[in-house]
């Protein structure tokens, strides 16, 4: 299934949506797994599309008990050679906002610094 294209459309009520791609000779689409901290995520689900032949939609319900703080992965692998073929996170919680304003804080001061620095080379190449 390397061969494969997996695509999202959308994400909404806790559900991942995307539209799986694929040529004819390649290994069925059921062969699709959605790992998430080394464990297989339940009911996965994989339609064919009725118009476009090798077209398939794919939903990912997402379980509440994956749902936390911190960063949460999800992997998409075809079962039959463990080829990944696409990821998610959700990312949530306070510690988390504390985290990104410190990364906002620090890229501030660089590019503070830089620009600084930027000036400065300026001036002295007048």
């Amino acid at each position: 299934m390397t061969e494969a294209t997996l695509t999202k459309t959308r994400f909404v009520s806790g559900v991942w949506e995307g539209v799986l791609e694929m040529t004819p000779e390649n290994a069925t689409p059921t062969d699709i797994v959605v790992r998430h901290l080394g464990a297989e995520v339940p009911d996965v689900t994989v339609t064919q599309d009725e118009v476009n032949q090798g077209r398939y939609w794919v939903k990912v319900p997402i379980p509440v008990t994956a749902i936390g703080d911190g960063i949460q992965t999800f992997v998409f692998h075809a079962r039959a050679d463990d080829t990944v073929l696409n990821s998610f996170a959700l990312v949530a919680g306070e510690p988390l906002a504390d985290d990104l304003r410190a990364e906002i804080d620090l890229l501030r001061a660089e590019l503070d610094m830089l620009k600084k620095a930027f000036r400065r080379h300026c001036v002295e190449t007048m």
